[in-house]
């Protein structure tokens, strides 16, 4: 749309200036070109930038049923958070990492994550001490945890010992890109998390990024997909790809505003229109002069 506005504004002003120059138009027809030049150029408007907007037609909210989000299923790269736990510490002590790359003060963050967790390798394993290569690749943390429960009580230990598992994903590490605040890797350590947190935890969409069209790079078993989403949309919330996933990257492009110039608000827009009429004005004056 922005495109066939410029087209028009061309098209509008190489026919006033003909008629300037043949015509000898007043130069109040210069003020009417001035005003169709400003009610062309377009800045940005609410509806670009306000997030999950409802359809007015709409009775009732729209809203998501957790049984549509299908759980994660892990990928390579992944890292994976595994604690053992059982009545004699000692029993499964054996079988866990060392965790003195976490800092003395508690603070877990990406970097201690990731040399205390478990990475997914290039095969889709992870190595457990004693155990040796477990395969997760495309397996939900759940049925990690009942894979690595099954393993030790059948080969390791008894169900005396009481074994208890914990498995979770290190955080969810994702990268934000493009018109956002903050661009950059960021990892929240969270079970899951949505588009507009991923974005607000890069400072948020500034003004000239489209909203309506954010996209998501996803790696899959079989290669890399792109998607889009509108988040000025209500109904973004029911997307498959509204949960973001670890290693996403997400991709702010400018809106056409900015790569026109014409200004983010009224005010940029009518100063920026000002001075180009200000130019043409000076030019066809020079013009006549002549």
């Amino acid at each position: 749309m922005q495109y066939v506005y410029l087209y028009f504004l061309i098209r509008v002003i190489k026919l006033y200036l003909l008629k300037m120059l043949n015509n000898k138009m007043r130069f109040k027809n210069i003020i009417l070109l001035g005003f169709i030049l400003v009610c062309l150029s377009s800045c940005i408007s609410r509806k670009q930038l306000t997030y999950l907007q409802e359809n007015e037609s709409l009775v009732d909210s729209v809203s998501i049923s957790p049984l549509s989000i299908k759980p994660y299923r892990v990928q390579i790269s992944d890292v994976l958070s595994i604690s053992l736990k059982a009545n004699d510490p000692e029993l499964v002590a054996i079988f866990q990492k060392s965790e003195t790359s976490q800092s003395t003060s508690g603070n877990i963050n990406e970097a201690s994550m990731y040399l205390s967790g478990y990475v997914v390798d290039a095969h889709g394993n992870i190595r457990i001490p004693l155990v040796g290569e477990i395969n997760v690749l495309g397996y939900t943390v759940e049925d990690i945890r009942n894979k690595i429960e099954e393993l030790l009580l059948k080969d390791y230990l008894t169900e005396q010992a009481q074994l208890f598992v914990v498995v979770k994903l290190a955080g969810i590490s994702f990268t934000v890109t493009g018109e956002v605040s903050s661009p950059g890797r960021l990892t929240m350590f969270k079970d899951r998390v949505n588009i507009i947190e991923a974005l607000a935890s890069a400072g948020d969409v500034v003004i000239t990024g489209d909203k309506k069209d954010v996209v998501i790079v996803r790696q899959y078993p079989g290669g890399t997909k792109i998607h889009h989403l509108d988040v000025t949309d209500a109904t973004v919330i029911n997307s498959p790809y509204y949960y973001i996933v670890p290693n996403d990257m997400i991709i702010v492009n400018p809106l056409p505003q900015k790569a026109l110039g014409t200004g983010t608000d009224g005010m940029q827009t009518f100063t920026t229109i000002f001075s180009i009429f200000s130019v043409i004005t000076s030019t066809i004056l020079l013009i006549r002069t002549l």
